[in-house]
């Protein structure tokens, strides 16, 4: 078989594993049934693209086909619903996730324990939390390295490069305000607030096992991250509601809980929040897959519909000079939220399905996006002509030419790929290669503006 059908084979796997009720096994199977299908129509005289299309055909409808295994099989279902489920054979599976779920509880102590090192041995509030990051991500990042039994070549690599925005944020001589409270200049904000989207996409490296050209495997760092941020928000929504409950009752009992809350619960509550969120998300990952549709659905219009009110502001609000810095700052916020939405958009749809109104409602957003993007960058360069350059306006005028790139190019893919004319594959490739560029700019922003700047 040609390289391009083993690509496609490989989407197509993809897919079948995301559905809820196939197995492992049962994927290998399918896979050999496919191959054989794609075989005799080659044998019969059609290339080999022609013959996956047609076996594809031939192997009837996923949907169904995960329905009918979901009726045969419903105790998979129930299981998975199980945080470690028994191994029917009593052999080593439900071993293995029980070490599994030891080794997250040992990182998330790990992570606690680094955190209240970090507010122990730390004096002042800003140094906390600007290091923050690089006390937790790591003992994240570690879980991901083990998990996917990543080299330790490629995890030598992520962390010397690791080591450099710290080395900055912390190194790097930042001037700022020292009353009435000390503050950071702009480039000390700057490198503060992108040094965690670099750690985050050096930490992707190891979920993806080091396999930095695996499409496949971006997509689904993209997909974790999606749901993370789901399952996260809830566990922490969870949380307030029984701690608040729980300070209620101990206050009308004499007992103040602020104390331990800020030196233990805390410490050691926020980074074990975020290992388990992220062990979930993993341990139910055919069970969460099904909420993402929904959520792309219900949130695709709504953001449509903003960037229309947002468009409709920038316009009216009087000359491009006029424009509020404030305005143009929350309007990058907004063009990042819209990114966001597009990349789990993407991730959750099915690639073999043919184009739909959601995909022609993704086009309006991604070009209502590319509209506010366009004034917003003629608003910043207007600014920057009558006013000149700082490190806070070239910052938002770089992420708005990032993003620009992006969204032209998601625009035209996604065009051709409602009219017919190229596949979905193109429109996926896409956004996992260009997810290096944001980690170079983030990089660009921690290591580089503070020097060119005077580090104000």
């Amino acid at each position: 078989m040609t390289g391009g059908v083993e690509e496609q084979i490989d989407q197509w796997r993809g897919f079948v594993r995301r559905r809820t009720a196939i197995s492992a096994p049962d994927v290998e199977e399918m896979e050999d049934h496919l191959r054989e299908q794609i075989a005799d129509l080659e044998a019969s005289g059609l290339d080999a693209e022609e013959a996956f299309l047609v076996a594809v055909k031939r192997m009837g409808d996923l949907d169904a086909v995960s329905r009918e295994f979901a009726r045969e099989h419903s105790e998979r279902l129930w299981k998975q619903l199980v945080l470690v489920p028994e191994d029917d054979d009593g052999g080593a599976g439900g071993l293995a996730r029980w070490r599994e779920l030891g080794v997250l509880l040992a990182f998330a102590l790990g992570a606690g324990l680094a955190v209240k090192l970090l507010f122990t041995a730390v004096d002042g509030e800003i140094a906390q939390v600007r290091n923050l990051a690089f006390v937790v991500l790591p003992f994240l990042a570690g879980w991901f390295a083990w998990r996917c039994r990543t080299s330790w070549r490629v995890c030598a690599v992520v962390a010397a490069l690791a080591v450099l925005p710290f080395l900055a944020v912390n190194l790097y001589p930042f001037q700022g305000t020292t009353e009435p409270f000390p503050e950071p200049g702009m480039t000390g904000v700057l490198a503060f607030t992108h040094a965690p989207v670099l750690l985050w996409l050096l930490a992707g490296v190891l979920y993806t096992g080091g396999d930095r050209r695996s499409h496949d495997r971006r997509m689904d760092f993209v997909r974790f991250t999606g749901e993370l941020a789901m399952y996260l928000a809830l566990i922490m929504l969870g949380s307030m509601v029984l701690l608040g409950l729980t300070a209620g009752v101990l206050a009308l009992a004499g007992v103040d809980l602020e104390p331990f809350m800020e030196d233990w619960l805390l410490p050691f509550g926020g980074p074990g929040a975020l290992l388990v969120a992220a062990w979930l998300v993993e341990a139910k990952k055919g069970v969460v897959e099904n909420i993402a549709p929904v959520l792309t659905r219900v949130f695709t219009p709504l953001a449509f519909l903003m960037l229309v009110a947002d468009l409709v502001v920038l316009l009216v609000n009087g000359p491009l000079t006029t424009v509020d810095r404030e305005l143009l700052i929350l309007m990058d916020a907004v063009l990042v939220l819209v990114l966001f939405l597009l990349l789990y958009s993407i991730s959750a749809r099915d690639p073999l399905a043919r184009p739909g109104v959601f995909d022609w409602l993704q086009l309006a957003l991604v070009g209502a996006a590319l509209a506010v993007d366009a004034v917003a960058l003629t608003a910043m360069l207007t600014r920057i002509a009558e006013f000149g350059f700082t490190a806070n306006k070239t910052a938002a005028l770089g992420l708005n030419l990032v993003l620009l790139v992006h969204l032209v190019r998601s625009a035209w893919l996604l065009a051709g790929f409602v009219r017919g004319r190229r596949p979905f594959a193109q429109v996926e490739r896409w956004q996992t290669a260009y997810l290096p560029v944001y980690a170079a700019w983030a990089a660009v922003v921690v290591l580089v503006f503070p020097p060119v700047f005077g580090f104000v």
